[in-house]
Protein backbone atom coordinates (compact mmCIF):
# COMPACT_ATOMS: atom_id res chain seq x y z
CA UNK A 1 0.00 0.00 0.00
CA UNK A 2 1.20 3.75 -0.86
CA UNK A 3 1.64 5.84 1.65
CA UNK A 4 -1.07 8.10 0.16
CA UNK A 5 -3.54 5.24 -0.08
CA UNK A 6 -2.37 5.02 3.71
CA UNK A 7 -3.01 8.17 4.78
CA UNK A 8 -6.34 8.27 3.02
CA UNK A 9 -7.72 4.97 4.72
CA UNK A 10 -6.92 6.26 8.11
CA UNK A 11 -8.44 9.38 7.40
CA UNK A 12 -11.05 7.61 6.32
CA UNK A 13 -11.80 4.99 9.03
CA UNK A 14 -10.84 7.96 11.67
CA UNK A 15 -13.38 10.01 10.71
CA UNK A 16 -16.03 7.14 10.03
CA UNK A 17 -15.02 5.98 14.09
CA UNK A 18 -17.58 8.52 15.08
CA UNK A 19 -21.40 7.54 14.93
CA UNK A 20 -22.75 11.26 13.92
CA UNK A 21 -20.10 11.60 11.28
CA UNK A 22 -21.43 8.53 9.78
CA UNK A 23 -25.01 9.61 9.96
CA UNK A 24 -24.09 13.23 8.64
CA UNK A 25 -22.47 11.06 5.72
CA UNK A 26 -25.72 9.20 4.96
CA UNK A 27 -27.53 12.05 5.26
CA UNK A 28 -25.49 14.06 2.46
CA UNK A 29 -25.79 11.24 0.55
CA UNK A 30 -29.49 11.36 0.71
CA UNK A 31 -29.86 14.97 0.58
CA UNK A 32 -27.10 16.07 -1.99
CA UNK A 33 -25.55 19.43 -1.23
CA UNK A 34 -26.89 21.04 2.36
CA UNK A 35 -25.99 23.24 4.58
CA UNK A 36 -24.76 22.60 8.05
CA UNK A 37 -28.23 24.09 9.48
CA UNK A 38 -30.18 21.91 7.53
CA UNK A 39 -28.18 19.15 8.61
CA UNK A 40 -28.94 20.62 12.68
CA UNK A 41 -32.39 20.11 12.14
CA UNK A 42 -31.73 16.44 11.56
CA UNK A 43 -29.15 15.23 14.19
CA UNK A 44 -29.29 15.85 17.89
CA UNK A 45 -26.33 18.26 18.17
CA UNK A 46 -25.63 21.90 17.71
CA UNK A 47 -25.18 23.86 14.21
CA UNK A 48 -21.43 24.34 15.99
CA UNK A 49 -20.71 20.66 16.18
CA UNK A 50 -21.97 20.12 13.08
CA UNK A 51 -19.29 22.43 11.75
CA UNK A 52 -16.75 20.81 13.71
CA UNK A 53 -17.84 17.12 12.24
CA UNK A 54 -18.29 18.51 8.86
CA UNK A 55 -14.67 19.91 8.98
CA UNK A 56 -13.60 16.10 10.11
CA UNK A 57 -15.26 14.31 7.04
CA UNK A 58 -13.58 17.04 4.49
CA UNK A 59 -10.28 17.12 5.94
CA UNK A 60 -11.03 12.75 5.24
CA UNK A 61 -11.72 12.99 2.25
CA UNK A 62 -15.11 12.32 2.50
CA UNK A 63 -16.98 15.66 1.88
CA UNK A 64 -16.91 18.94 -0.07
CA UNK A 65 -17.67 22.58 0.79
CA UNK A 66 -18.41 25.66 -1.64
CA UNK A 67 -19.98 28.73 -0.77
CA UNK A 68 -22.65 30.15 -2.28
CA UNK A 69 -23.43 33.44 -1.33
CA UNK A 70 -23.53 33.73 2.42
CA UNK A 71 -24.24 29.95 3.35
CA UNK A 72 -21.42 26.71 2.88
CA UNK A 73 -23.42 23.92 0.91
CA UNK A 74 -21.59 20.28 1.57
CA UNK A 75 -21.88 17.15 -0.08
CA UNK A 76 -20.51 13.60 -0.41
CA UNK A 77 -16.98 13.14 -1.94
CA UNK A 78 -17.06 9.84 -2.75
CA UNK A 79 -13.61 9.31 -3.96
CA UNK A 80 -11.80 8.52 -0.72
CA UNK A 81 -14.41 6.57 0.50
CA UNK A 82 -14.01 4.01 -2.99
CA UNK A 83 -10.40 4.19 -2.26
CA UNK A 84 -11.05 2.57 1.17
CA UNK A 85 -13.55 -0.04 0.07
CA UNK A 86 -11.11 -0.94 -2.27
CA UNK A 87 -8.19 -1.37 0.58
CA UNK A 88 -10.85 -3.45 2.74
CA UNK A 89 -11.64 -5.66 -0.44
CA UNK A 90 -7.82 -6.32 -1.24
CA UNK A 91 -7.56 -6.92 2.65
CA UNK A 92 -10.84 -9.27 2.89
CA UNK A 93 -9.27 -11.41 -0.52
CA UNK A 94 -5.46 -11.80 1.42
CA UNK A 95 -7.03 -13.16 4.40
CA UNK A 96 -9.45 -15.60 2.39
CA UNK A 97 -6.41 -16.36 0.65
CA UNK A 98 -4.26 -17.18 4.14
CA UNK A 99 -7.41 -18.98 5.66
CA UNK A 100 -7.70 -21.32 2.31
CA UNK A 101 -3.97 -21.84 2.98
CA UNK A 102 -4.83 -22.62 6.19
CA UNK A 103 -7.89 -25.24 5.90
CA UNK A 104 -5.29 -26.63 3.09
CA UNK A 105 -2.62 -27.95 5.82
CA UNK A 106 -5.35 -28.60 8.32
CA UNK A 107 -7.15 -31.11 6.36
CA UNK A 108 -3.61 -32.31 5.08
CA UNK A 109 -2.38 -33.09 8.48
CA UNK A 110 -5.17 -34.67 9.32
CA UNK A 111 -5.20 -37.46 6.27
CA UNK A 112 -1.72 -38.05 6.70
CA UNK A 113 -2.82 -38.88 10.27
CA UNK A 114 -5.04 -41.71 9.59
Amino acid sequence: MTDDIRDTVDGVIGALADPTRRHLLDLLATHGEVTATTLAEQVPVSRQAIVKHLAVLEAAGLATSRKSGREVLYAVRPDALNATARWMTALATEWDRRLAAVKRIAEAAERDSR
